[in-house]
């Protein structure tokens, strides 16, 4: 008996290592990089920019949205620094045939913000086309689930469900603002405006 608890332990601590070791690849190495739609829509935190021209490379990347929103104040969900934009906005003027689009936003976006974004998409030469924010799970996950309700007809639960790590405690969750937001969506199709 103790011999099986002790080998049920071992493959506990081995299965949380390797979640952990995960996590820590994700969010500090592959910057939280996603595949929202292989060969169209990409996601993620911030990249460093001697980084950029690795990714573009690889999915082939032609336009880089970047939601970050300098000067909140905010170390927490906006920590970002306009250095930090800037630098980006450089390396990809270096980076031949790749558009850098700046769409500043709150964590819950409005509408001007998505107006911005719809007509980025709207652009099929735009394609394919990252999505980031500064960590790569909150503003670069809404507007992902933005994405899916506005060009691949997902319902607002579909796409807020496709944002959500777990099934609680993720800030899309009912009753939280990104989680509010998204089941309140309507679409342009919905509003009769595309």
């Amino acid at each position: 008996m103790k011999k099986n608890s002790k080998k049920i332990g071992i493959v506990l601590g081995l299965l949380i290592l390797v979640a952990v070791g995960k996590y820590v690849y994700d969010m500090n190495i592959n910057h939280n990089f996603e595949v929202i739609t292989e060969g169209k829509v990409y996601k993620s935190g911030m990249i460093p920019p001697d980084q950029i021209a690795d990714y573009v490379a690889k999915y082939h990347i032609k336009s880089i949205i970047d939601l970050r929103m300098p000067g909140t104040n905010d170390l927490v969900l906006n920590p970002e620094k306009p250095g930090e934009l800037q630098a980006e906005r450089e390396a990809v003027a270096k980076i031949k045939g790749v558009n850098y689009f700046s769409n500043p936003s709150e964590q819950v976006p409005n509408a001007k913000n998505i107006e911005v974004f719809t007509s980025i998409l709207d652009n099929k030469a735009n394609y394919p086309v990252l999505i980031h924010c500064y960590h790569g799970t909150g503003r670069a996950e809404l507007y992902s689930a933005i994405y899916r309700m506005e060009y691949e007809n997902f319902t607002n639960e579909e796409a807020r469900n496709g944002v959500r790590t777990l099934i609680k405690f993720s800030s899309f969750d009912d009753g939280t603002p990104k989680g509010e937001y998204l089941k309140a969506y309507q679409t342009r199709k919905q509003l009769g405006s595309k």
